[in-house]
């Protein structure tokens, strides 16, 4: 089917549904949505006529509102085309009138992919495995806290009250009870998620108090990017609707658990169907083994696409439910690479590194980039580990924000994979986020340093 065909049929489906209002958005490279509301008329006709435009400068936008510019992004704020994939247009049944939502790509005027997008540069690395008939499959898991709502968000959080009418203290790993305190907000959840085709497998109650894991079930790496860009929106607006906040902060309490983006990840061959992550036999296959060496050996140089600020360092604490290094074994959560148990077709790879606070299609990106760089190069893991990973240093993470952003940058192969336009300005976007974190203090200097130094 041609797009031109494609909007004829979701004109079509428009008209049916009543709605009017359509949101037409781009993730910048914080994962937040950017983007502008119009009538359905707007929405037809600009796609018709590629009139849908936004400033380019949405991708080098700083996660406190800064505008990072340099030689790849113009201070001229050039406009980009929205090209809204009609693929993932949804209902939002939050909104009091019918009001769809739709992801878009940017393109130049020329109709080239704009290499600063987010969703493009993940587009780029699923393009490197298609020209080896290779497909990657990713089921991200979700962990967030439901917090109380509050007028100074400056002040430490607090955990909402239960139907109970209470407030969780302690930890409630997997309690029932714990995810029944917040039922009817799950309920509504649910139906929001239907009705924006998103497709969810299991929700647990995680460690922390009022905090869950939502998993998003395994497929097409793009459409696993979509649904989480998808779903972090949803379960934002279903927790307002309730009189509560939902974060995915990495570490919102300090002396708690943090919350991870957990990303499962295999391949199929697309002549065959079949995982090439496994041999026949059920044995490994080399390119598993080469594609776990990859990771090893390049995921400290994207540190800053699966831990994008300061705090997401506060997460990767040893003992935590969190890696610090990058060792990888078989059923064994304290490494930063498992291998759960399953037969040939589900042979997979579970990166635990991955923040929650990261930019779903930037996080996908960074794990199947050092994935496919380890198959390339035919790197060879190490052993498996037996025992706990917490206390083991080697094989180390990054310690800190600025440690990753040096090893993106010297880093020759991630460069080529993700061109230097997004790196250069990435990292730009990184440093001038550090530089303002930096200048504010911290409740440890004004405890510690305020009245004694």
């Amino acid at each position: 089917m041609s797009y031109q065909d494609k909007i004829n049929e979701t004109e079509a489906w428009l008209i049916e549904n009543n709605i009017d209002d359509i949101e037409v958005m781009l993730p910048d490279c914080a994962g937040i949505a950017r983007g502008k509301s119009m009538p359905r008329a707007k929405f037809i006709g600009g796609m018709r006529s590629r009139s849908l435009r936004l400033p380019e400068s949405i991708f080098g936008i700083t996660v406190n509102g800064e505008f990072c510019f340099n030689k790849h992004l113009a201070e001229t704020e050039r406009d980009i085309i929205i090209v809204p994939d009609l693929n993932t247009i949804v209902s939002t049944p939050w909104q009091k009138e019918p009001t769809a939502a739709v992801i878009g790509d940017a393109e130049t005027e020329e109709g080239e992919a704009n290499g600063l997008s987010p969703r493009q540069v993940l587009r780029h690395v699923i393009d490197l495995y298609s020209q080896k008939s290779w497909k990657p499959i990713v089921a991200p898991e979700f962990e967030f806290y439901l917090i109380a709502r509050q007028k100074d968000l400056a002040m430490p959080p607090k955990p909402p009250i239960g139907k109970s009418g209470v407030r969780e203290v302690g930890t409630e790993p997997y309690s029932i009870d714990g995810v029944d305190e917040f039922g009817d907000l799950f309920d509504d959840l649910y139906d929001y998620c239907e009705a924006q085709n998103i497709e969810i497998e299991t929700l647990i109650h995680e460690a922390g108090p009022a905090q869950f894991e939502l998993n998003v079930n395994h497929g097409d790496a793009m459409a696993a990017a979509d649904q989480s860009f998808y779903i972090k929106r949803v379960i934002r607006q279903v927790a307002l609707q309730h009189g509560m906040f939902a974060t995915f902060m990495a570490r919102p309490y300090p002396d708690g658990y943090g919350s991870s983006m957990h990303l499962h990840q295999s391949v199929i061959d697309t002549t065959t169907g079949k995982n090439i992550f496994a041999n026949a036999d059920g044995s490994d296959s080399d390119l598993f083994l080469s594609h776990i060496a990859g990771l090893q050996k390049y995921m400290p140089t994207v540190m800053p696409m699966l831990a994008p600020f300061v705090n997401s360092y506060m997460r990767l604490a040893a003992a935590e439910s969190a890696p610090t290094n990058l060792h990888w074994a078989r059923e064994n959560r304290s490494v930063g690479l498992r291998v759960p148990t399953g037969d040939n077709s589900a042979r997979r790879i579970e990166n635990r590194v991955a923040g929650s606070d990261a930019n779903p299609y930037l996080a996908i990106a960074a794990s199947l980039a050092c994935g496919y760089l380890g198959m390339e190069e035919a790197l060879e893991p190490s052993d498996p580990l037996e025992g706990s990973a917490y206390d083991i240093t080697t094989r180390s993470l990054p310690s800190h924000m600025l440690d990753g952003i040096g090893k993106m940058d010297r880093c020759k192969p991630i460069r080529n994979i993700l061109g230097d336009g997004f790196v250069d300005t990435y990292l730009q976007i990184k440093r001038t986020e550090f530089e303002n974190y930096s200048s504010f203090l911290s409740p440890w200097e004004t405890t510690y340093l305020m009245l004694n130094v």
